[in-house]
């Protein structure tokens, strides 16, 4: 059994019949057609903002990072040590 739930919007006169109109042009209902705009673009900003995008050149530098990474300097041992002490206490 597909159970729904029941989703409300209010819009001004000229916006619902702009989408009323583009849900006809379509043959879709005007609620299926907001549902599947409203999801579209749920997944999109979900995506966007799940996506981390980097320019060429810093993609070069984080493979590197990964790839080559840098020598531990006192500063991230002191870190190292202190985070390991927060974890597990002596």
């Amino acid at each position: 059994m597909n159970r729904t739930t029941r989703l409300e919007a209010r819009a001004d006169p000229e916006t619902r019949s702009l989408i009323k109109r583009a849900a006809e042009l379509q043959g879709r209902s005007l609620s299926d057609f907001v549902v599947g705009a409203a999801r579209e673009a749920a997944l999109s900003t979900i995506a966007g903002m799940e996506t981390i995008r980097l320019s060429r050149q810093a993609q070069r530098v984080f493979v590197n990072a990964l790839s080559e990474p840098p020598k531990p300097n006192a500063a991230l041992k002191r870190a190292a040590k202190r985070h390991g002490q927060l974890i597990e206490p002596a």
